[in-house]
């Protein structure tokens, strides 16, 4: 439920005037994609290179703790952007989110602004199942390129080697972009395309100076030129401006100078401890051609050892995700030099997160923090306490009531009695005081995995996990159960669950998780 409404600016104790009541602040959101813990000051890996998202953390609030409900890509979009949790709409996987009965009948987070006088405009990588009449302007549909193209089908890139680059053109494939998949051989088509589907479109390269924008360039550099065209405007409507960017989702396919920020002989592999798969159960739950644990076993088998295989993955990701930060920093850079800057909140954050090869599972959509973690960053200019750190526990769900908080928006967010009302809470109490313990939410972040089409939309079927500050508890389908203690064991090796120790922890943290549920009451 979203708290008591007010706006960015304080209340003085006077009336409003007209002129102030026009003081929106505008907002700009920035999303990625597959974008784990891999930043400074997350602690994820130890050479991450994120400047301009830590630059940003500085002047506003990052959230240690802050969770995916759902870590795979259309799902979780379609939660966070309409502020409703998977199991209070039954959209749990990858079904449209406006055909369903809920969701059709709420207001995404750009409806709801645009129903408040704003300008809504957007490009990129928003809502996975893109729907244009949510926004007054709409630039790039989401483009997953560059791809590699053999002259007839997107593959994966030659470079990568046997079994792993058979997964294919998405997943299957990694590489700089100076790594030319072919030589010239008098047929155009063959070598980098953009990601249009439906048709090729080269992407020409010549060398790193002379070549297409990637989409993610794209989508940053109408991101600043949106950004200074409104500056521009005066006396014009309050704006949303939302960019989503691809990287670090597969291919990881970006510029060869952020590949060498990261040369092999150096790079630290994931901290990875031998068997420690054994006392988990998702292997009860998951079929063995899941893609987390044939990603994983795919690239193990491609490389002469398991440390080779996962430097060679790690160099790649670490990479899209230095390029990803530079494009975050040319956004953010638009604001600060415009007269926007003290008047527009700035929020970062990611869908969910990517296992790294921990628990032998390559991939998203697992219920384990290194897939349920996510960079949450925002900058409210007069509310958020500059470099403030919040380590309470939230989730992207809490994103939509936060901003209606801090901008004072009015009204439903339903279109109608078919719809539902905001899950989540307003993250203003950490804004201003980032060790509050005292807000109107949860003290735990709740995600939930679809277990299969077997399972329909009934989410008393599905895999769940609640993460508390200390503790993640998870519970899937067929009643097992893992449980971490964070203080002790920050990497989830030991399943506490078969210590009689921990019972009573576990017995408390199962019934939390079957109330945030609607389970039980």
């Amino acid at each position: 439920m979203v708290g008591a409404v007010a706006s960015l600016y304080p209340s003085t104790g006077h009336a409003k005037s007209a002129a102030d009541s026009k003081r929106k602040p505008n907002v700009v959101l920035i999303v990625c994609d597959d974008l784990n813990d891999y930043i400074t000051g997350m602690d994820g890996h130890p050479q991450a290179r994120t400047p301009n998202i830590a630059r940003l953390a500085q002047s506003g609030v990052a959230f240690k703790r802050a969770y995916s409900n759902n870590p795979i890509c259309a799902p979780s979009r379609s939660s966070f952007l309409t502020g409703i949790y998977p199991h209070t709409s039954k959209n749990l996987f990858w079904d449209k989110w406006f055909e369903n009965p809920v969701l059709k009948n709420s207001k995404t987070i750009m409806e709801h602004f645009r129903d408040n006088g704003y300008h809504v405009v957007g490009s990129g990588k928003l809502m996975h199942h893109h729907l244009p009449s949510v926004w007054n302007e709409y630039k790039y549909k989401a483009d997953y390129g560059p791809f590699v193209y053999n002259g007839k089908n997107r593959v994966a890139h030659p470079s990568v080697p046997q079994p792993f680059g058979s997964i294919g053109s998405v997943d299957g494939s990694f590489a700089p972009l100076s790594d030319m998949p072919y030589r010239s051989d008098g047929d155009d088509n063959k070598g980098w395309i953009y990601g249009t589907w439906g048709k090729v479109q080269k992407f020409n390269y010549v060398d790193e100076d002379n070549r297409d924008p990637t989409p993610d360039e794209r989508n940053a550099l109408w991101a600043e030129q949106k950004i200074k065209e409104l500056a521009k405007q005066k006396d014009s409507k309050p704006f949303f401006l939302g960019v989503g960017f691809i990287r670090p989702h597969t291919p990881l396919h970006v510029p060869k100078r952020f590949f060498d920020m990261f040369p092999k002989d150096s790079l630290q592999i994931p901290v990875i401890q031998p068997n420690d798969a054994e006392d988990c159960h998702y292997k009860e739950v998951l079929k063995m051609d899941q893609k987390g644990l044939r990603y994983f076993r795919l690239l193990k088998a491609s490389y002469p050892d398991l440390e080779s295989a996962l430097k060679a993955f790690t160099q790649a990701y670490l990479a899209s995700v230095a390029a990803v930060d530079e494009c975050i920093g040319q956004v953010v850079e638009a604001v600060d030099n415009s007269p926007l800057k003290d008047n527009t909140i700035i929020v970062v954050t990611s869908d969910h997160g990517w296992n790294m090869g921990e628990k032998d599972y390559l991939f998203k959509n697992s219920l384990w923090e290194e897939s349920t973690r996510v960079p949450l960053v925002i900058r409210a200019p007069g509310v958020a306490a500059p470099g403030g750190i919040a380590e309470h526990p939230v989730s992207l769900i809490d994103i939509y009531p936060t901003l209606v908080d801090l901008c004072g928006l009015k009204g439903d967010t339903r279109k109608n009695n078919k719809g539902a009302k905001l899950d989540g809470c307003s993250l203003r109490p950490f804004l201003t005081n980032p060790k509050s313990e005292t807000w109107d939410g949860p003290d735990a972040a709740l995600t939930m995995v679809y277990a299969g089409n077997k399972t329909g939309n009934d989410p008393a079927k599905q895999h769940w996990s609640v993460r508390t500050r200390r503790w993640r508890y998870i519970l899937y389908n067929n009643g097992s159960e893992e449980l971490y203690d964070h203080d002790a064991d920050p990497y989830e090796w030991t399943n506490l669950c078969g210590d009689e120790r921990y019972e009573k922890i576990k017995v408390k943290l199962k019934s939390k998780l079957l109330r945030m549920t609607g389970r039980i009451r």
